[in-house]
């Protein structure tokens, strides 16, 4: 197996086989992010990707049921050889039951619905989208590289295809300033995509980014641990659509976890009870460094 660069998964894909399709993130400008800004983006190729999974069903193949394409946004990958990828995986792996990508919703948009459509005929199971906000002055700000109506399109094509939806949004990523604004458009785009699943992260500044450097600066107003629960309310309080809720990352101050709307008043009665705590008990804050 070869990798090559910083291998990051989500936390849901502990248990899956990674084999690496992609090196780096093609959009790379978010302000938050360290992830690759050294590294250039470029897709594996096909025959080496082969070669990874073919190596892992000789050593491994019985145990795979799961398997997970690095780097940070595989969806970028042409449609045509990340489908052969996918189609190559199943043949390997007679129990593989899921194939799962990063993929943000400015090249989702950019593939469009029929090549959607294609990937999940060839077998991708689930997209894991960094939607971080609804907010478009928040996401232009974070340079994001996409607007909320492009991030609900993209949304929708991955339903439609059949394709699981696994959104992440930023708790704090809007600042003080506009926190209560970014819940409500975030909780409107949720709405409006209806993601099966729903991940909160908390905002932490990371080492060598523009955002730690407005933190520094003071142009960027962190949220206390009272204030992200607050706004986290306001989210969860606004959500119509049906999906699950995952706090799972050591960025949140409070796991809160369950299935909307029905388990609403255990969530929010959760982070009411939270909010009653002192700001001392929290983590304290910290800068990133991976």
């Amino acid at each position: 197996m070869r990798y090559e660069g910083p291998i990051y998964r989500p936390p849901s894909e502990a248990d899956s086989l990674l084999v690496q399709a992609t090196v780096g993130c093609p959009h790379n400008r978010c302000t938050f992010c360290m992830v690759y800004k050294h590294i250039r983006f470029k897709v594996r190729p096909l025959a080496d990707i082969k070669d990874d999974l073919d190596e892992a069903a000789r050593e491994n193949g019985p145990a795979v049921r799961t398997i997970f394409l690095p780097a940070g946004n595989t969806i970028a990958m042409p449609t045509a050889g990340l489908a052969e990828v996918c189609r190559h995986s199943y043949a390997r792996f007679a129990g593989l039951e899921r194939i799962t990508v990063y993929g943000s919703s400015q090249f989702i948009f950019r593939k469009g619905a029929a090549k959607m459509r294609a990937l999940a005929e060839a077998g991708l199971k689930r997209i894991h989208v960094g939607l971080e906000s609804g907010d478009d002055e928040t996401l232009a700000r974070i340079k994001k590289g996409v607007n909320a109506a492009e991030q609900a399109a993209a949304g929708r094509m991955v339903r439609a295809a059949g394709i699981e939806l696994s959104a992440y949004v930023m708790l704090g990523i809007a600042g003080r300033e506009r926190s209560l604004v970014h819940a409500r458009r975030t909780a409107a785009l949720i709405n409006e995509i209806e993601p099966d699943f729903l991940r909160l992260r908390t905002f932490v500044p990371k080492i060598n980014t523009p955002l730690l450097d407005d933190v520094r600066g003071g142009r960027f107003k962190m949220l206390s641990p009272h204030e992200v629960l607050a706004e986290t309310l306001a989210l969860v309080e606004q959500i119509q659509a049906p999906t699950r809720v995952v706090s799972d990352h050591y960025t949140n101050y409070l796991n809160v976890a369950g299935t909307l709307p029905e388990d609403r008043p255990v969530i929010l009665k959760t982070l009411q009870d939270a909010l009653q705590r002192d700001e001392s008990t929290f983590r304290p804050f910290f800068v990133g460094t991976e």
